[in-house]
């Protein structure tokens, strides 16, 4: 059954390092096979790490914040099949769908870089998209812009 409601947004505790209910679903959307220990290692040496870099000022926290902000989009292409013909409709996307993809570009973007430990890649990529820059943002412009060339077909969304 579509858009019935559940309980995981209750379930969901806090991270225990920094109390961050959005922290503590970024660490989910990383475990691998259920390891969640590694999933926190990798996750807080990355923020360990932004913190070196940064001198603490600001906190990681708050450049991991930054970082999740700048790589959520706004409206995103769904395809739909109008008389035989299949369209690339932009649509807006719903508040929870912003943060998954949000999570999933950084997670891919950091995962598809080589040659360091993934903790550095994270760092990185944290880093870079909190300053507007870095693969999860460009996927993110990308998507924005195939949205406004096809926004002659948004009359579709229905």
């Amino acid at each position: 059954m579509a858009g019935r409601i559940t309980k995981s947004d209750e379930q969901l505790k806090p991270d225990p390092r920094y109390g961050s209910k959005q922290l503590s679903r970024f660490i989910n959307c990383l475990m691998h096979d259920g390891k969640k220990s590694v999933a926190q290692k990798v996750v807080y040496s990355a923020l360990d790490e932004i913190e070196k870099r940064t001198e603490g000022n600001p906190p990681a926290l708050e450049v991991f914040e930054r970082a999740i902000d700048r790589v959520r989009p706004e409206v995103e292409v769904r395809s739909k099949r109008v008389g035989g013909a299949n369209y690339q409709v932009p649509m807006q996307v719903k508040q929870k769908r912003k943060q998954s993809l949000a999570f999933r570009w950084i997670i891919d973007a950091a995962r598809k870089e080589s040659g360091k430990p993934m903790y550095l890649r994270l760092a990185r990529e944290l880093f870079d998209a909190s300053h507007g820059d870095g693969k999860a943002v460009t996927t993110r412009e990308n998507t924005h812009r195939m949205a406004e060339a096809n926004r002659a077909f948004a009359h579709f969304s229905w």
